[in-house]
């Protein structure tokens, strides 16, 4: 098999050269790295990864763990994290855990054993102090809020949004407003959760409990809620939903129903998502492409040594005004 010096004397070039073109680094001449590149592939010569990896300590591999694939929220993340890797020439490992606690460490040991080179958490079951104990064994950052940590953040300030929202809808009239949220768990569902309890309690508005639901998930998720609050003696005027995709199921249900949106049911997603723009929803955009997106760069300023501290990026939301308010 074909070596990196035969490479080198049969293109008419230093080993350093050939190096240099095999990690793709910038400073070579173009007739020089043509040479190489024809000579490769004339020796159909093909790299030991794994010593590559002990000369450079790096894998140019990325672990990105989240709860589910099929889910709009999580695509608009990754869409973002994908561009960037592939401008940085990096490989995504996509970690599906269901929210499981022990697969979502299984993704950090890969850490600990120098499998992949950083962590990207889009949305998790643990708990930031056990996320910390893995800090020491290379870059982890995650696409939430969790406070002053030793691993670095991207986010939106989820309380702000919300009672950005719920202002807006009491601005518009609006007295009786549910709210429908997908996990309830969630570090950021419990912050919209209080945003919508705190709001509640400044209007000195009761709150109906019935007005609220969880596991709220998909356009399905939407329509049945529909048909659940369609069911109640006292209903809402007005929804504020954690997902455009929820949103969007639940308006297309009130099409099928007669419902007129927002006479008879005002309604604001969160995301900011295509159906959200095609069906005229009113929505929080919380820049998910940039935060998949602004979390790779961190990551990668982190891996090359450019960044030594844990950074925390707040991301500014905005509130988009369409026709479902």
């Amino acid at each position: 098999m074909a070596n990196i010096k035969e490479i080198a004397r049969i293109a008419g070039v230093s080993v350093t050269t050939v190096s240099r073109v095999l990690n793709n680094h910038p400073y070579v001449s173009p007739d020089k790295r043509a040479a190489v590149l024809q000579t490769i592939e004339q020796l159909n010569y093909s790299r030991n990864m794994n010593a590559v990896h002990l000369i450079t300590g790096r894998t140019r591999v990325v672990a990105v763990v989240l709860p589910f694939i099929n889910l709009f929220y999580f695509s608009l993340i990754m869409e973002g994290l994908a561009h960037e890797a592939l401008l940085a020439q990096y490989r995504l490992v996509l970690c599906q855990t269901n929210y499981e606690p022990e697969e979502e460490l299984h993704v950090l040991e890969m850490l600990r054993n120098k499998e992949i080179d950083g962590v990207v958490i889009v949305s998790s079951a643990l708990k930031p102090e056990v996320i910390e104990e893995f800090t020491g064994y290379g870059p982890i950052l995650t696409c939430q809020d969790n406070g002053p940590r030793q691993f670095s953040s991207v986010y939106v300030e989820h309380y702000a949004a919300f009672r950005e929202g719920l202002d807006y809808l009491a601005a518009k009239g609006h007295t009786a407003i549910g709210y429908c949220e997908g996990r309830q768990q969630g570090s950021s569902s419990l912050i919209r959760q209080t945003a919508y309890r705190d709001f509640l309690q400044v209007q000195g508005w009761p709150v109906h409990e019935e007005w609220i639901s969880f596991g709220c998930r998909t356009e399905e998720d939407g329509a049945a809620e529909l048909h659940r609050l369609l069911a109640l003696n006292s209903r809402p005027s007005a929804l504020l939903i954690a997902g455009d995709h929820v949103a969007a199921g639940l308006m297309l249900e009130a099409r099928k129903l007669r419902l007129r949106i927002p006479e008879d049911l005002a309604v604001i997603g969160f995301d900011n998502q295509p159906i959200g723009r095609l069906l005229g929803l009113t929505t929080i955009d919380n820049q998910l492409y940039e935060m998949g997106a602004t979390a790779f760069r961190l990551l990668l300023r982190q891996i090359q040594g450019e960044e030594t501290e844990p950074v925390h990026h707040k991301l500014e939301y905005r509130l988009i005004e369409r026709s479902s308010v």
